[in-house]
């Protein structure tokens, strides 16, 4: 699918990056507060990419994109909010857990890894989505596991890779392209990974497949 829709997704990652670089350029040269201002464009930046890129890669699954970039953005833009809001709860529980010998901090990266295209794709609320992400993921959790750390792996070398690149430039502008490189490659790998995955639990909890079964694409 990736490969099969790179124009599309990788266009959306690429558009909402380089608008928030933009913003966050601008309000830079403000100061201290036009700092601060940057971080919150970036943050909200974020959520409005993930929400995006689910409902990009849900548009895609029958082969083609029925939605521009604007109208991607439309549809994803009510659930902005509710997948900021869960995000941040979701990273703190995640953190409190890591810090708890690490493996609580695994499990629940693992039973809330669909709490976004929950909330994307059955229009569910912040705590319905923590609820849903588990059922969904139950019996199924080490084959979850096992999929969400090779897929990090993946990013980490893409990473390496593109600093590699790219480390013949100034510091600072190895910094700002490196992210958006990155960021635009990546995010929708990952937003690929997390929706097919949510797809294919759910039919595996029907009983209408196997989470085993390949990616549509």
């Amino acid at each position: 699918m990736y490969k099969a829709h790179a124009r599309h997704l990788l266009t959306i990652a690429f558009v909402i990056y380089v608008i928030a670089a933009a913003i966050e350029a601008l309000l830079g040269l403000l100061g201290i507060l036009g700092a601060l201002l940057g971080v919150v464009v970036s943050i909200v930046a974020a959520f409005v990419l993930q929400a995006t890129l689910i409902k990009a890669v849900d548009d895609v699954r029958d082969g083609r994109a029925d939605l521009s970039l604007g109208d991607t953005v439309q549809a994803a833009r009510p659930f902005v909010g509710r997948v900021a809001g869960a995000s941040i709860l979701t990273g703190f529980g995640i953190l409190i857990g890591l810090i708890l010998l690490i493996v609580p901090g695994l499990f629940l990266l693992t039973i809330w890894c669909l709490i976004v295209p929950v909330i994307v794709l059955e229009n569910a609320a912040v705590g319905q989505a923590f609820g849903r992400s588990q059922q969904l993921v139950k019996g199924y959790g080490w084959h979850v596991f096992g999929t969400l750390v090779l897929a990090f792996l993946l990013l980490i070398v893409v990473d390496l890779i593109i600093v590699a690149i790219l480390s013949a430039l100034p510091q600072e502008l190895t910094n700002a392209l490196s992210g958006i490189i990155s960021g635009t490659l990546i995010s929708p790998f990952l937003a690929i990974v997390l929706t097919m995955g949510y797809f294919r639990l759910r039919a595996a909890q029907s009983g209408a497949g196997s989470y085993q079964d390949g990616y549509t694409g």
